[in-house]
């Protein structure tokens, strides 16, 4: 059974915080063969929360939401959105965005959220708000656009 969880760096217990860096890690290093700094600081700042879903002491869906000029100025951010791969059929995703939209907009209810969004998500992303905001650009050798929902 799917349970959801929205904790601070502080409040992870070192089992979760593992499987969730391992699943970044097995998503968006060795899955999508992109190696980069997966680790980059942001996760423990006091501020950034880790809103996650579990399926029986696994991770199933993740997302880090930072807070306004962390990643962008004058905008919050949702970052690291996964979901681990035997849990795609079953539109984790959509839950995941949606929940993590809310947490941003309950925490700086009147700031944009602005996304480096990977290109061939734009649809996903514009489905729940996004607009497209910049032209395509390379990240780590993904091709990427920036995105804004305005509250």
């Amino acid at each position: 059974m799917i349970s959801w969880h929205c904790l601070f760096f502080n409040e992870l217990a070192l089992r979760t915080l593992y499987d969730l860096m391992k699943a970044r890690v097995d998503v968006f290093v060795v899955e999508q063969d992109c190696p980069y700094p997966e680790l980059d600081g942001i996760d423990t700042l006091p501020d950034t929360k880790h809103l996650f879903a579990m399926d029986n002491d696994q991770p199933a869906a993740y997302v880090r939401i930072i807070a306004p000029h962390v990643s962008y100025p004058n905008h919050s951010s949702i970052g690291r959105v996964l979901v681990v791969a035997n849990y795609r059929k079953d539109k984790l995703g959509h839950t995941l965005i949606k929940q993590a939209i809310q947490t941003a907009l309950t925490s700086w209810p009147d700031t944009p959220i602005k996304i480096g969004a990977q290109s061939h998500l734009e649809n996903f992303y514009q489905s729940h708000g996004f607009r497209k905001v910049s032209e395509p650009y390379m990240e780590d050798g993904i091709e990427h656009i920036s995105m804004i929902l305005t509250p």
